[in-house]
């Protein structure tokens, strides 16, 4: 009953943490094209910077944007913050069951650091509050009064982490240690930048006063780094499904380039948005980058090519293959996994008899042989001209050569 219950946290933490990811990202996304839209007009109040006619669900809407505050408070005021809490919080909750509850699988290869299951679950943590603080001190530094060199100075900076995780945590670790990092820098804008500020504004002008005007202009700025790091992020949570984006060698430059390919598919919307023409060159961009992305995945993997005479036939070949998956698979792919901490096969896959091993080659082949995802944190040794081996062997199964007709 205990593993039932651990199972079904898992999945209701990563449901919250979906639909609070849909709630932020569809408000982020419809108040940037909100604002990008706006468009002034005779008829608005003084106070007020532009408006937009838009239809939905049967009704018209008249939205009207103010950039301090209308002359008269209104009585309720809606605050967009509760979509961004909820999705870290639900995020971090799911790095814990997941991450830092086996983090000697998922976190922890001991070919890259020999640490405790501890010590990389304090690294992670002290991590995210690390990254959050550079981060914000370059927004307050010089560099913050030009958006482009701040922007070029964050790119550098979540290349570089992406990097030195990339040299203390497994791939899969290292991955998601990013994707929680840019996570937490764009809540933390939220709770610790724009909403404060937010705030001392409207006491402001409830007091009669003038607002500071840099609580708007940090605010702006906090949330055009949110904007262009949304799809990035939003990677990072499907990637780490994917090995062949986050267990190869250069999973950390693979990430730089989706900072840009996000940024590049950000711009044609924002300027789409606002009216202009679209700037069309930047899906070429994106579609460049993204080729520079799959070269850097296939390179990153394992290179040995298989050694065609340490098998006299096809059928040798076969059950050597077949051996080395249940030998080396099997205590975490059963249907009683000995592993501790594993109450159920990851993914369900069981990987226990000759008929499993073959039902599922392309899957051998994407997580061994196409990069080193498997085994996790190399917990059991696989040498590289064994995941050759295996690669070779996926080929011949593919081919009908071998495998048929087997129990």
């Amino acid at each position: 009953m205990i593993d039932y219950l651990w199972m079904w946290s898992e999945l209701i933490v990563r449901w919250v943490h979906v639909i609070a990811g849909i709630a932020w990202i569809g408000s982020s996304f419809y108040f940037i094209a909100l604002d990008l839209s706006l468009k002034p007009g005779k008829e608005l109040p003084e106070e007020a910077h532009g408006q937009a006619w838009q239809v939905h669900g049967g009704g018209f809407y008249n939205m009207v944007k103010y950039l301090v505050a209308p002359a008269k408070m209104p009585d309720e005021l809606t605050w967009f913050k509760w979509e961004a809490y909820g999705t870290w919080v639900s995020g971090i909750a799911l790095m814990s069951l997941v991450y830092y509850g086996a983090a000697s699988l998922y976190m922890i290869d001991l070919d890259i650091l020999d640490i405790t299951e501890m010590q990389a679950v304090m690294i992670s943590l002290g991590g995210i509050v690390i990254g959050w603080a550079i981060y914000d001190g370059l927004c307050r530094s010089p560099l913050g009064r030009s958006d482009l060199m701040l922007a070029l100075a964050g790119f550098a900076f979540l290349v570089v982490l992406a990097y030195g995780y990339s040299q203390i945590f497994s791939a899969r670790g290292a991955f998601m240690q990013m994707g929680v990092t840019i996570g937490t820098i764009m809540v933390a804008n939220v709770l610790m930048i724009i909403i404060p500020g937010q705030s001392k504004v409207v006491v402001a002008l409830k007091a009669g006063e003038t607002p500071d005007p840099r609580y708007g202009a940090r605010g702006k700025q906090r949330s055009l780094h949110n904007n262009y790091l949304t799809l990035p992020v939003i990677f990072v949570m499907i990637g780490g499904h994917y090995p062949m984006v986050f267990a190869t060698d250069y999973a950390w430059a693979i990430l730089g380039l989706v900072l840009l390919i996000g940024a590049v598919i950000r711009h044609f919307f924002n300027t789409k948005h606002k009216g202009l023409a679209p700037p069309y060159w930047t899906w070429l961009v994106a579609a460049i980058l993204t080729g520079f992305a799959i070269m850097l995945s296939q390179l990153g993997a394992p290179q040995v090519k298989y050694d065609q005479s340490a098998h006299a036939s096809p059928a040798a070949l076969h059950q050597a293959s077949v051996e080395l998956v249940i030998e080396r698979c099997a205590s975490c792919h059963a249907s009683k996994p000995v592993w501790d901490g594993l109450a159920f096969a990851p993914k369900g896959i069981h990987l226990e008899t000759e008929r499993q091993v073959i039902r599922h080659a392309n899957e051998i082949f994407w997580q061994v042989s196409a990069s080193h995802a498997m085994p996790p944190g190399q917990v059991i040794w696989v040498e590289d001209k064994e995941r050759a081996m295996l690669a070779a062997w996926r080929d011949m199964v593919n081919q009908g050569l071998v495998g048929s007709n087997r129990s």
